[in-house]
């Protein structure tokens, strides 16, 4: 073999480790909104779960703590005001100072009150 194709092999070997650490964080980066994506759906589900509970006459923060996978529980916070349930929930972070930045929010409304 030449010098040339074999320059040309170290040369691919070498763009290839600069490019990994990119390729590294945009993968990163994206598993990171599809978490925050799920968390969203997870507080909306989770805030009509305790808003039916409310309906229901039971407790609508057990409701909401049950609506959601095991592992967003203690990520979980929730507010009850009159008819109102609030959920805010944050994402499991790939960067955890991220968290916070991520958090969401839910609200359902049970409806107005019995007559």
């Amino acid at each position: 073999m030449s010098g040339r194709v074999l320059g040309q092999r170290g040369q691919a070997s070498v763009e290839l480790v600069a490019l990994a650490p990119l390729v590294v964080a945009v993968v990163l980066a994206a598993a990171q909104v599809l978490a925050a994506g799920a968390a969203r759906e997870l507080a909306d589900h989770a805030a009509e779960a305790g808003a039916v509970a409310l309906l229901q006459g039971d407790d609508p923060e057990a409701a909401a703590r049950e609506a959601v996978p095991g592992w967003s529980r203690g990520r979980l916070h929730v507010r009850v005001d009159g008819r109102r349930v609030r959920v805010r929930l944050r994402p499991r972070a790939v960067v955890p100072a991220l968290a916070g930045m991520l958090e969401t929010t839910g609200e359902a409304d049970a409806g107005p009150g019995p007559r």
